[in-house]
């Protein structure tokens, strides 16, 4: 298990409307996760470092300057947040410690209007990252030209005592869930999302949520949407990972915390 002893372990709470929930057989383009090869992006975080992302969003207003953000850890890449962490935006409610992008061999890799890409990654929620009535992402899409968006998002949300783990369309009316699981099993141990995006003005959304690592991983939750809105503007569409949350849900809620991310993924179709 990955060392969090930096921060106390708490326990949870968290919900979302909509979840889709454990379905036995994967088909359709959801099941190129199992067999895709030669991915355009797999970045090595021992090679790569940080030149696998276009860019890390964390303490952009240089309030911390000893602090570090997004590190290499091993086989893996550390996110880490402070509860007194505050973002440049937004007038002091919310936080970041982002990636932003993918980048193979130098190069951005850009989704764009009309294409399928499909994107894999495991990641490790600490039960010190909790979800929240207020907005926390831990993927978010955006449009770079226009700053636009969040267009599609990974959720952690609270709605009385439940937290849940919702991939949402987040820009579509009512940010309707697309696939959604109770967060507490899913939490201190490595799980598998998978991602198969359209974007478009009305494009197209799937997500797979695995309660373990790599492909063969049991089913958490799945599913997919159409008229999904993920424009490129006439850019590209961007993929961010970390912790973005407002600091405005519940106190505590908002601690610090961290999250873990490694098996990078992603392929054009």
């Amino acid at each position: 298990m990955p060392d969090s002893s930096a921060f106390p372990r708490r326990t949870a709470l968290r919900t979302m409307a909509g979840a889709a929930l454990a379905v036995p057989v994967l088909a359709g383009p959801l099941a190129r996760f199992a067999t895709a090869a030669s991915p355009l992006w797999h970045p090595d975080p021992v090679k790569d470092g940080l030149k696998a992302f276009e860019g890390v969003e964390a303490d952009r207003g240089g309030a911390h300057p000893d602090r570090k953000y997004v590190v290499v850890e091993g086989n893996h890449y550390r996110f880490t947040i402070w509860r007194d962490d505050r973002d440049t935006t937004g007038g002091g409610d919310r936080q970041r410690t982002e990636t932003k992008g993918m980048v193979q061999n130098g190069s951005a890799l850009k989704m764009r209007n009309g294409e399928t890409w499909t994107l894999s990654y495991e990641m490790f929620i600490p039960a010190s990252l909790h979800g929240t009535s207020r907005f926390t992402h831990i993927f978010q899409t955006k449009t770079p030209a226009t700053n636009e968006g969040p267009w599609v998002t990974l959720d952690l949300v609270r709605d009385g005592g439940v937290e849940m783990i919702s991939a949402r369309a987040y820009a579509n009316p009512g940010s309707p869930s697309i696939a959604a699981a109770k967060l507490a099993p899913l939490r201190d141990k490595w799980i598998t999302i998978e991602w198969t995006l359209t974007p478009g003005d009305a494009g197209a959304a799937a997500c797979v949520i695995r309660s373990g690592a790599g492909a063969g991983a049991p089913i958490a939750a799945q599913g997919s949407k159409t008229g999904v809105k993920l424009p490129d503007q006439g850019d590209y569409v961007r993929p961010k990972w970390g912790i973005y949350r407002s600091v405005e849900s519940d106190p505590a809620d908002i601690l610090d915390t961290y999250l873990l991310f490694r098996n990078y993924r992603a392929n054009r179709k």
